[in-house]
């Protein structure tokens, strides 16, 4: 059995990396250190890239599952011959727990391999490559160790198998795996230079602290509402792609995963986005708790720095790096033979006139636990008002980040009066009577355009830009921050036409043109239907999309309308985020009569714990 799909892969985590692996026990993708490092196993993007297999000889079929409420993976395999049980995990640092998960791990890989029934020949392949394929170490045994060394990064080989070098920078062995023997293995990261060894603790001491801290965090994390089970699940994964001493979550783990196999729409996706951001709070606070709120927010102010006048980044690094300077790996293949791939991501240039309506409402959610203001959250928000009233006439790239273009974004100008909608409602605690008088005026400006020149009367719909008549998802969103009332004849029409146009099957794309169907612009749809009242349409189709995960319940950026093939890069947090919200606006539906009497979302209540 070989792996093709994105949907093939399990994601591991450590609270600074993630590692892929594939459904033959292949580790494809990991880059030790921090999310956005150099990887060390990049087949994923290109076979000789690098890898770690452990798999059987002959053929197999394959059942796998992550061990209850964590991600450590089990997989088993069955063949003629019996059946073994691999166990997969990114360590945690001994007896860690709660909100202490991930923030020293060990940087080790652990692979445990059990017997369950006969005895099935086994291979091992082991073959590092470091930065990004480029680098062939030079493997070198020292005693009960295998050790590659090159350029900045070292890596500890360490098992119950002893592997024979090659000559290329290989290692292999097969062996044989009875029922009830285990063969461990631990790989450990470190750098080259000015630290320790790679510490490679033991391997089932290891697995069962790092099953009881992933454990640990999720019984802290009680999530009350419907369709529990798949939060649950999403609210691991978005912690799992959160890189832990800064609090920061990754859009994704991966770069230039395509939005089409063949296409060049291949980006970088291992950085965060300042336009997910209010996003991503609310549905941490659904699925999680405020310390993981808190410290979302306190990342950002730090990131942003004292704002000026001139445009705010819209993206950062995982501690708050601002230059994200795009560079192409041309000895990369690609994945699947869809090349470029790239390191970094030039939309850190762009301006998008959304993010300060996503800072601001984020500041607006977490209002209980920032009131009253520090001085440095105080000078933040106001100076994202001032410049959303200055830059809501500017056009920019949008919520898309349309390259070499910009236009009047429906999507940004509905974030632009958020900004000045919630600078209005925090009221004299943000600004005097003068400031609040041109927030207003500005803020209902904005509105009125919006209302004029973002709706198409050919299409009886708003569209994507300014005087338009291209329809695009993101005006979903205007329901669910509260612009409009998702029951407004407006908006019924606009919902109507947008899934007539670029729904099918249940998943919607952005544009007509789109390659696949973008997840969360889909479960966009499902609130603003739940929202103006078509709850049994609203929940059929939930189910349908939650239904699209693949076999470990992860989901990619975009699944492809004909095939079902997820696409782009893996797992998404945006997708996952798209659910957690997509439940909890349902919830919310369900369970307070007020929301179903006037149509609009949850975004000026507490969530619901």
């Amino acid at each position: 059995m070989e792996s093709g799909q994105i949907s093939d892969y399990g994601f591991l985590a450590d609270g600074r990396s993630a590692a892929l692996v594939d459904a033959a026990g292949s580790v494809n993708w990991w880059c030790p250190g921090r999310f956005d490092a150099p990887s060390v196993f990049g087949r994923l993007l290109d076979d000789g890239a690098g890898h770690w297999s452990i798999r059987p000889e002959a053929d197999f079929t394959v059942e796998r599952s992550y061990l209850r409420d964590t991600l450590v993976l089990r997989t088993v395999f069955r063949t003629a011959k019996g059946e073994v049980a691999l166990t997969d995990a990114l360590a945690f640092e001994p007896g860690s727990r709660g909100h202490d998960i991930g923030m020293h791990p060990p940087q080790v890989l652990v692979r445990s391999v059990q017997g369950l029934s006969g005895a099935v020949p086994m291979r091992v392949h082991y073959r590092p490559r470091f930065e990004y394929g480029r680098t062939i170490a030079y493997l070198v045994e020292r005693e009960d160790m295998l050790e590659a060394i090159a350029g900045a990064a070292r890596l500890t080989f360490r098992g119950s198998v002893r592997l024979a070098c090659g000559d290329d920078g290989d290692a292999a062995a097969t062996f044989t795996v009875r029922a009830g023997t285990t063969h461990n293995f631990t790989l450990g990261y470190a750098p080259t230079y000015d630290a320790p060894l790679p510490e490679v603790p033991d391997a089932d001491q290891t697995i069962a602290d790092t099953v009881a801290g992933w454990r640990s965090w999720a019984d802290e994390h009680d999530y009350q509402g419907l369709y529990a089970e798949e939060v649950r699940r999403s609210g691991l994964v978005v912690q799992g792609m959160t890189y832990r001493p800064s609090g920061a979550v990754v859009a994704s783990v991966t770069t230039s995963l395509p939005e089409k196999l063949g296409g060049d729409r291949n980006y970088d996706y291992r950085y965060v986005w300042v336009r997910d951001f209010s996003h991503t709070l609310r549905a941490l606070w659904r699925s999680a708790c405020f310390d993981e709120v808190r410290r979302q927010f306190a990342w950002l102010g730090r990131a942003m720095g004292r704002v000026s006048d001139q445009p705010v980044p819209i993206m950062y690094g995982v501690l708050g790096e601002r230059d994200l300077t795009e560079h192409r790996l041309d000895q990369l293949g690609g994945y699947r033979d869809s090349p470029p791939v790239v390191t970094g991501n030039d939309a850190w240039r762009q301006r998008q006139n959304d993010i300060y309506g996503a800072a601001m409402d984020a500041a607006w959610l977490m209002r209980d636990q920032l009131e009253p203001f520090d001085r440095d959250v105080y000078h933040l928000l106001r100076v994202l008002a001032d410049q959303a009233e200055q830059d809501w006439k500017q056009p920019d790239a949008g919520m898309w980040e349309e390259r070499g273009v910009q236009h009047h974004h429906v999507s940004s100008k509905v974030e632009c009066w958020v900004a000045l909608d919630r600078a209005v409602r925090f009221g004299d605690q943000l600004g005097g009577p003068q400031d609040l008088a041109r927030w207003t005026a500005a803020r209902d400006e904005v509105r009125a355009a919006i209302l004029e020149r973002g709706w198409s009367d050919r299409l009886q719909s708003y569209t994507g830009v300014f005087d338009s008549d291209e329809l695009d998802a993101s005006v979903l969103v205007m329901p669910l921050v509260g612009f409009l009332r998702a029951d407004d004849p407006r908006m019924r029409s606009t919902v109507r036409a947008v899934e007539r146009r670029l729904s099918h099957d249940g998943l919607l794309r952005r544009w007509d043109g789109d390659p696949a169907g973008f997840v969360i612009c889909s479960f966009w749809l499902v609130s603003c239907l739940a929202l103006a009242g078509e709850r049994d349409r609203a929940h059929a189709l939930f189910r349908d999309l939650a239904g699209r995960v693949n076999d470990l319940g992860l989901f990619a950026e975009q699944i492809d309308q004909q095939t079902g093939e997820q696409l782009g890069n893996f797992p998404q947090a945006f997708s996952h985020i798209g659910l957690i919200n997509a439940a909890g606006v349902l919830t919310d539906v369900e369970q307070d009569p007020t929301l179903r009497e006037c149509g609009m979302p949850p975004a000026h209540f507490t969530p619901r714990r």
